[in-house]
């Protein structure tokens, strides 16, 4: 098989950002998915606060969804990636093949769990009696589409690390474009509320999963997905899982702070203080999306080169994205702490969320710089297959930091709801210190000794 794509050649930040810029395009699109519903829903009349806050009750159950894509398509892309950079073409096809395998599993069991436990979730997630009937309106149609969710998402990640990054940005801009034209149609024009903004959710993401199977069935496409690599191999299952343990972590743990966050801001605040973290929320996928558009975009790069045993360029890799990330979350900071008011008004125009926003918001957001650091070190561990590390510093941040403090933050000093917006920030500067700090100390030396060996005149 033709070696196309070499990423051993050419400039380390060229290609990176050939991958993370239609990347990062097409997460903004992905989100859109979410916040543009959240838009719509956010100014429906007379319940838009309500309705905006049922929709936020969903996140969690949306965000383990999403862990699952993440568990066995992030997984698997750094590993295939690896393979690729050796050569070993057969082992590249199998991975893709077991991981595709996995996510339609995981999708149809989630599908049924998910819908069986539904009422009893929302309730333990935050739901009151004035909320549950639009968290419920969304999530039982949301539900159909989980098996789209999980290709769409799951399966892209093998075309961005087969180099074809604009195919993948396609796969996210045909659901968001789809998204953005039938949201107003089923919510307003056939006055469905909620209920229309995931009919029109569930459709896009029908779309998108299958521009991804029709790429990777097509004669375009590097490595075609064929019924024969999708027999599961158990080691190759182990592997897989074991890698997107880090994403998997990291996203169910943000659902768990998510559900803690909802329960104890409803306990202090009320109705009103969940919608605002809901806003928070989105404010802050947005503005995450180039820094995780960036670091997606190095692995598949970084993983190639240690693949093929480029360890020099690797490092240059780690230097760059690290850089890039830094200099862009410090001027996203500087933006939320100058027009504040104007990031809560794009998804909600009731003057007491706005009031009770702004302050929140800023406390949310201090030295929004330092979550870089995590995104940084987070990345290079799982682009180098560095499972354990990858797994310990997802829990670590949000498990161990982030969850305890927004429970007891509250009590201390009657800080009550801002207790629960700081936990973030202190999170940010232990988590993200600690995991690059720990990258530095062991990855990058290693990475070091690796070259001057490799390069060393042979006896």
């Amino acid at each position: 098989m033709p070696q196309k794509n070499d990423f051993s050649r050419g400039s380390i930040p060229r290609n990176i950002l050939n991958l993370a810029l239609p990347m990062t395009l097409a997460q903004l699109i992905n989100v859109l998915y979410n916040v543009v519903d959240r838009i719509y829903i956010g100014h429906l009349p007379n319940a838009s606060t309500l309705a905006l806050t049922g929709l936020g009750l969903t996140f969690p159950i949306i965000t383990i969804i999403t862990a699952f894509a993440n568990l066995f398509g992030m997984g698997g892309a750094p590993l295939f990636s690896i393979a690729r950079g050796k050569g070993d073409h057969a082992r590249a096809q199998r991975i893709m093949g077991n991981s595709f395998s996995l996510l339609l599993i995981s999708g149809a069991l989630l599908t049924l769990v998910c819908f069986l436990l539904k009422k009893p979730i929302l309730y333990l997630f935050g739901a009151s009696e004035n909320t549950f009937a639009y968290a419920d309106g969304y999530l039982s149609i949301y539900l159909l589409g989980s098996v789209f969710v999980m290709i769409g998402l799951g399966m892209n990640s093998f075309i961005n690390a087969q180099g074809f990054a604009r195919i993948g940005m396609l796969t996210v801009l045909l659901g968001a474009v789809a998204n953005i034209v039938l949201d107003p149609i089923f919510i307003f024009a056939f006055g469905m509320g909620v209920q229309g903004a995931a009919l029109a959710t569930v459709i896009s993401q029908g779309l998108s999963a299958f521009w991804v199977l029709r790429f990777l069935t097509g004669k375009t496409t590097i490595y075609r997905l064929g019924r024969a690599a999708m027999r599961l191999d158990f080691s190759l299952v182990r592997e897989i899982t074991g890698l997107g343990m880090s994403g998997f972590i990291m996203a169910v743990t943000n659902s768990a702070v998510q559900v803690v966050c909802n329960a104890t801001l409803s306990f202090y605040g009320g109705d009103l203080y969940v919608g605002v973290m809901t806003v928070i929320n989105s404010v802050r996928e947005v503005l995450s999306l180039p820094v995780n558009g960036l670091t997606n975009g190095a692995q598949p790069v970084m993983g190639f080169n240690y693949g093929a045993g480029e360890y020099g360029r690797v490092r240059q890799g780690i230097r760059f994205t690290s850089i890039a990330c830094v200099l862009y979350t410090t001027m996203a900071w500087v933006c939320i702490m100058l027009i504040p008011a104007q990031f809560i008004h794009l998804f909600n125009s009731d003057p007491e969320l706005i009031r009770l926003g702004v302050p929140a918001l800023n406390l949310y957001f201090f030295g929004f710089f330092m979550m870089s650091f995590q995104f940084a070190g987070q990345s290079t561990f799982v682009a180098l297959g560095k499972s354990k590390q990858a797994v310990f510093f997802s829990l670590f941040r949000k498990a161990i930091i982030v969850i305890p403090l927004t429970v007891f933050l509250p009590q201390l000093f009657h800080l009550g709801v801002n207790g629960v917006f700081l936990a973030e920030p202190i999170s940010n500067f232990i988590g993200g210190a600690a995991c690059f700090g720990t990258m530095m100390l062991t990855v990058w030396p290693d990475l070091k000794r690796k070259e001057q060996k490799r390069h060393a005149p042979s006896s």
